[in-house]
């Protein structure tokens, strides 16, 4: 299979020229799971492990591979096996703030060109939770499509309902409606997929997305559990990897998500929440809380039935949780900066020579 099926485009290719030593390998990163690695190049997929000197210079987990990842790889035993020398700079990511105290980044997938976000249509569809996953996509420059799945146990006028809901967001991203069970939609969304480019799908535990990517394979190739009494299915996927579909698209399947922690994402934010940032440019105050201030140009729009309130107070709440943890996460980084800078010192001073 030749790199540039794998996803690797200009950019990186010339990347991977400058980056990877002359007996290196550039290889894609097709599988993580508990620290393990499978990488796939040209001549196959091999498990792969990381060099010490990497591990040694990596300063955060976030310098670590992920999936989706392009690497500088050596095999050895004709190619069973390699070891991982470098990652190459990531054109797109997906993160999230790590679980924990410490405000970290968790990596999830890198250069993805187009991340579909699946909500099933009943228990699963969720505004807030949707805005999130938008917020965590747009700011890892990756294009949303949202997919309503299991659209059959819905009517009709549900369905434009909960439509008209996602649009009055301000979402302007593309909406496909899907149904694993009658197969409607289906077509709708391989038709979206290109030969080379690579797709991911991000939701709950049993919103539809091994049973989406069975259809899109054909054969069934990934293992589904038995459907639960309230129609929601039981995911089994554990680890994340990237498949290669027939028609020669990429798709990273990944275990279900519900927490998703907001770090750094100024950037996802002031472009999911569009509407209420053009607002706020007409506000009296440059700094306005959009509370009580007079002169609110956000909060005139609330009282117009123009925005509603859930809408806004997400906003806030997602960009007060972002600041916050952003302000953490620099602070913790300046500490293991200053601790590194000692330790260097010390065994520098260590290592000099007695002049005595």
């Amino acid at each position: 299979m030749k790199l540039r099926e794998l996803g690797l485009d200009r950019w990186l290719a010339d990347e991977a020229g400058e980056l990877c030593e002359p007996d290196l390998s550039a290889a894609r990163v097709t599988a993580v799971d508990r620290g393990r690695y499978l990488v796939r190049g040209e001549h196959g997929e091999a498990p792969a492990e990381l060099t010490g000197r990497l591990r040694r210079l990596a300063e955060v987990s976030e310098d670590l591979p992920c999936v989706g990842d392009w690497v500088c790889v050596r095999y050895r035993d004709a190619g069973a096996q390699a070891s991982i020398h470098g990652v190459l700079p990531r054109r797109s990511f997906l993160r999230r703030r790590a679980a924990g105290r410490d405000a970290e980044f968790q990596m999830i997938a890198a250069n993805i060109d187009t991340a579909f976000i699946v909500q099933a249509c009943h228990y699963d569809f969720n505004l807030r939770r949707l805005e999130r996953y938008l917020v965590m996509v747009r700011e890892g420059h990756v294009e949303p499509v949202v997919l309503l799945t299991k659209t059959d146990l819905v009517a009709p006028e549900e369905l434009e309902r909960l439509i008209g809901r996602i649009r009055r967001m301000g979402v302007d991203a593309k909406i496909v409606c899907v149904s694993n069970a009658t197969g409607a939609g289906i077509d709708q969304v391989r038709e979206l997929m290109a030969p080379g480019r690579t797709y991911c799908l991000l939701g709950s535990s049993g919103v539809g997305k091994t049973t989406l990517i069975n259809r899109l394979l054909g054969d069934g190739a990934l293992e589904t559990r038995e459907v639960s009494s309230t129609g929601e299915g039981r995911h089994t996927t554990t680890r994340r990897q990237l498949i290669v579909l027939e028609q020669g698209s990429l798709l990273i399947d990944m275990p279900g998500m519900r927490e998703l922690g907001m770090l750094g994402a100024g950037e996802g934010i002031d472009e999911t929440f569009a509407d209420i940032r053009a607002l706020a440019a007409s506000c009296r105050y440059p700094d306005c809380g959009h509370g009580s201030e007079p002169g609110c140009a956000v909060r005139a729009a609330i009282e117009r039935h123009e925005l509603s309130e859930a809408h806004l107070q997400n906003y806030l709440k997602l960009r007060k949780e972002s600041e916050f943890h952003e302000l953490s996460y620099l602070d913790r980084r300046k500490r293991d900066r200053a601790f590194g800078r000692f330790v260097h010192a010390y065994r520098k001073q260590k290592d000099r020579p007695d002049r005595n």
